[in-house]
């Protein structure tokens, strides 16, 4: 199935004698320009495009152009603008039936759920593309939309929703769990416009942003920076709105873990600090993991004192936390993920006898640890080797945790550690070769 444009341009502009001649010319700026005139904006227009919203509108104005025939390919998808128009040939949507015509921010489907569901699931079990991000940044943008409006009466079903994905990918691929998030997100939205209690609306609010946080979660383990930070506004937004100081501060903590993740430990430092305010000085799962989420940025900083401070304090928290904050999932701070913290802020700090402890306790403590955790844990174990001028067994271990990953989790997260791990290793190392293959498989 070749998922849907949320965003395609009306069969009247398509047929319009300015966009032909557009496309012949492939002046995509132009054809953009006439898409704004049809209320689509910019930002819609570079999700459906995969292009930055800034470029978008410099099109517009006639500076600059696009060659790139996979841009151009991008283009034509995201506003189902047929092949031919451009210049390309014919897309594989249009070998499906023509959708009927709707507006151009009307989702396909929308009238009915299982059919939006479907079409959801269709844009994003093939995987992250501009297809499957545009058809998630609407819901997104519905729901940013809706927290500023009004909310309902049978919250119970959604709360046990919420709870249901907190328990984790289950064995699940990641996109397939997005999909699925996606598509309960957009059928909870019109929630948001029925009247409602102020009880009931923070209780909605509380949802929202247990919901959108976790879809933030998945796109992070992807890879998918952008929207996961995107996703962790929505979240934010609904935190504050839930009057929940404490669901604000894992927001900020988990929001923390991109930058982190990704190369900018700063930006994390900064992040982690905010949730460690948000979170206050009462025991709990949210400050626990707000400390443990600095630590880990401020050991990437090379701030050993402070990294060191903040193991302490979440050592400390840890002892004190009841039963339902040690919970194994996503807003708990269960044991083994503890160690999973720590094993790669002592393995930043080089303190490689402290995290091959934690590295095997977090192991032990799961009879069958999830393959993220399992494939996680030994590349900080190999990066302990790195330290302790083992590069040879350091290569080969790494090599073998991220080779064995499915193809659906060597990407985003694990591929970001073994890449940088990668990096860490002398260009003589044994088994440099064999990683790399691990990585371009």
């Amino acid at each position: 199935m070749y998922p849907d444009a949320p965003w395609a341009l009306p069969s009247y502009l398509l047929a319009d004698p300015r966009l032909l001649d557009a496309g012949r010319r492939r002046d995509i700026g132009a054809i953009f320009a006439l898409a704004k005139g049809e209320d689509i904006s910019f930002n819609q227009l570079a999700t459906a495009s995969g292009l930055p919203a800034e470029r978008v509108g410099r099109l517009a104005r006639g500076e600059g152009e696009i060659t790139s025939l996979p841009v151009l390919e991008r283009v034509s998808d995201g506003l189902r603008i047929p092949g031919g128009v451009i210049g390309l040939a014919p897309r594989p949507w249009e070998r499906a039936p023509a959708p009927a015509h709707r507006p151009p921010c009307q989702a396909a489907g929308e009238d009915d759920p299982m059919n939006r569901r479907e079409v959801l699931r269709g844009a994003l079990a093939a995987g992250i593309a501009a297809p499957g991000l545009a058809a998630l940044a609407r819901t997104r943008h519905s729901i940013d939309a809706a927290l500023t409006d009004h909310a309902s009466p049978d919250l119970s079903y959604w709360e046990g929703t919420a709870e249901r994905y907190s328990y984790g990918y289950n064995g699940q691929a990641p996109t397939a769990v997005l999909a699925d998030l996606a598509a309960d997100f957009q059928d909870m939205s019109p929630l948001f416009e029925l009247p409602q209690t102020v009880a009931n609306r923070a209780r909605l609010s509380h949802i929202a942003a247990e919901m959108a946080g976790m879809t933030a979660i998945v796109l992070h383990d992807l890879g998918q920076h952008r929207d996961a930070h995107a996703w962790f506004n929505t979240a934010g937004l609904a935190a504050q709105e839930s009057g929940d100081n404490r669901l604000y501060a894992w927001v900020l903590a988990r929001e923390a873990m991109v930058p982190l993740n990704f190369g900018a430990p700063q930006a994390a430092a900064a992040l982690a600090a905010r949730a460690r305010h948000a979170a206050g000085d009462r025991p709990s799962a949210f400050a626990a993991l707000a400390s443990a989420v600095a630590a880990r940025a401020y050991a990437a900083q090379g701030r050993r004192d402070d990294a060191l401070e903040a193991v302490d304090h979440v050592e400390g928290l840890i002892d004190q936390l009841d039963n339902s904050a040690t919970a194994d999932t996503w807003f708990g701070y269960p044991e083994q993920k503890h160690h999973v913290h720590l094993s790669q802020a002592l393995t930043l700090l080089g303190e490689t006898g402290r995290a091959y402890t934690v590295q095997e306790r977090a192991l032990e403590l799961s009879r069958s640890p999830s393959l993220m955790v399992r494939a996680l844990i030994a590349i900080d174990h190999a990066s302990c080797l790195v330290h302790e001028a083992h590069p040879d067994e350091a290569a080969g271990r790494a090599a073998q945790a991220y080779g064995e990953l499915p193809a659906a989790y060597r990407t985003g997260l694990t591929r970001t550690r073994a890449e940088a791990l990668y990096r860490q290793l002398p260009a003589k190392t044994r088994g440099l070769d064999v990683l790399r293959d691990a990585l371009a498989s």
